[in-house]
């Protein structure tokens, strides 16, 4: 039977820190510390580009626009700070890989321009290590790659299966492969019966990633608003141009590029656009030095499991892991911004698969618990795109994969907004169009559900007595809307 809830006794266990706390800020900017904010927009205001939202999206576009075209009047606005969504609060993966249904960008673009995505976002990779380089963001980078363990049966053989599937679709050997349990750099993962690797991925600090750019960006001569809540955009009407529409005025420009991601349903007419959904993490305290010396992970890999509820994690800079996934889905009528906590059961969840891997952990306090929104499309596959006719771009919907990905649609919007044709506009996302949600609760019914679904195939795929193939029950919660 699938458990929906959690209750206090099952968080007992769970060590906590004297200095534990659940929501706020993600642990990323209580390690930096949250900055201070910039000055407000100050009125009604025109621009050649208005970006709104300042993640790494909105940075990276304007980032771009701004090294090409010097002279162009950018300005970005934000209702927080930059960074406050996604970007300061993700698992800090910048890796290649993709959200999206390569069959789906497929069959309407071909193969080879799947394969040439697939192959943009390994170059993504560099790209941001490159630019961090050059420009004096730092922001913990290591590339180590990336380890996909399995610890049973069926999680071997479906890693088997998803690493063939993704050698048809860009991936040659060398850039994901299985390999030998003991082959070095090793992790001590605990009970691990196969592991797949992917040089093609950086460990990263996000606040310090999402931070540095923003002060790059400023330094370039781009106009930065925080403290700006946006409430309308409206698109070009006759001679009139877009608009942002603001608490503090209305900016007009040239272009307006919605980067808005989990916070796109907040804006007026968007409310089924891209659904919000939440990802939770968990993070230690440092670990002492005799247990990373059992664990083995010192060569800066990113980590994540072939469950059906997967986790991502990452050994920090200084000594900690931070592990995350999918959390509850966001309760009707709540708000993205009232998301900085992680519910109790995505705690426990998280905690127990941390657990799993490292049981020598056990006993090393969590001191911090968080969450962020994501924005999901329909059909879970991100997009970039510019109407010419309105003036208004966007790109988002990246699901788990926004670190690189956002990166790469900054460099495509630069080229759309520039009125370029070239390799990037023409990757199979640009122009990628989809349906909206249905409307609340069906939507959050079914996501509950697919969520139990998939919990309850780990549960079944890992007992003892398991046949070593996946549940059906997660292939039916695969075919289903919420998934």
């Amino acid at each position: 039977m699938m458990r929906l809830f959690t209750t206090a006794a099952q968080l007992r266990p769970i060590p906590r820190s004297a200095r534990f706390a659940n929501g706020g800020v993600s642990h990323w900017f209580r390690d930096t510390g949250v900055p201070e904010r910039r000055a407000a927009l100050a009125g009604d205001a025109d621009y050649d580009v208005c970006v709104v939202g300042a993640g790494y999206t909105g940075l990276w576009t304007a980032y771009y626009l701004k090294k090409d075209r010097p002279d162009l009047r950018v300005c970005v606005i934000e209702r927080e700070f930059a960074g406050f969504g996604a970007s300061g609060r993700n698992g800090g993966w910048l890796s290649a890989e993709f959200a999206g249904s390569r069959e789906g960008y497929a069959q309407s673009h071909g193969k080879a321009a799947m394969v040439a995505l697939q192959r943009s976002l390994m170059s993504t990779v560099d790209e941001v290590l490159t630019v961090a380089e050059s420009e004096g963001i730092d922001a913990d980078l290591v590339k180590g790659g990336m380890y996909l363990v399995a610890d049973n049966e069926a999680q071997r053989e479906r890693l088997r299966d998803y690493i063939e599937y993704l050698q048809d679709w860009g991936y040659w050997p060398d850039d994901l492969h299985m390999v030998d349990s003991l082959e070095d750099p090793r992790i001590a993962v605990h009970g691990a019966v196969a592991a797949g690797y992917s040089p093609h991925a950086a460990r990263v600090h996000p606040a310090k990633l999402v931070t540095g750019l923003a002060r790059v960006v400023e330094g370039l001569g781009v106009d930065l608003f925080e403290g700006t809540t946006v409430e309308e955009i409206r698109p070009r009407q006759g001679a009139e141009r877009p608009a942002v529409v603001t608490d503090h005025g209305t900016v007009r420009a040239d272009h307006v590029v919605r980067a808005t991601e989990g916070f796109t349903s907040t804006l007026r007419g968007q409310g089924r656009r891209w659904r919000p959904m939440r990802s939770a993490m968990i993070v230690t305290e440092p670990i002492p030095d005799d247990l990373w010396e059992k664990i083995g992970w010192d060569g800066g890999e990113l980590l994540g499991d072939t469950a059906h509820s997967s986790v991502y994690s990452q050994r920090t800079a200084d000594g900690r892991i931070a592990v995350g996934g999918r959390g509850a889905p966001r309760r009707p009528g709540s708000s993205p911004s009232d998301e900085g906590a992680t519910e109790p059961q995505a705690i426990v969840e998280l905690w127990r698969a941390l657990t799993r891997m490292f049981p020598d952990v056990v006993d090393v306090p969590v001191e911090h618990a968080w969450s962020g929104v994501l924005g999901v499309p329909r059909d879970w596959s991100p997009t970039v795109h510019l109407d010419t006719e309105s003036g208004l771009a966007w790109a988002g919907g990246y699901a788990h994969s926004g670190v690189s990905t956002s990166n790469l649609a900054g460099r495509t919007l630069r080229d759309l907004i520039l009125g370029r044709s070239t390799d990037l506009t023409r990757l199979p996302w640009v122009g990628h169009e989809v349906s909206d949600w249905e409307p609340e609760p069906l939507r959050w019914v079914g996501t509950r559900l697919v969520r139990g679904l998939y919990r309850t195939a780990d549960r079944r795929e890992s007992r003892p007595r398991g046949k070593g193939h996946t549940s059906r029950l997660a292939g039916l919660a695969t075919r289903m809307p919420g998934r």
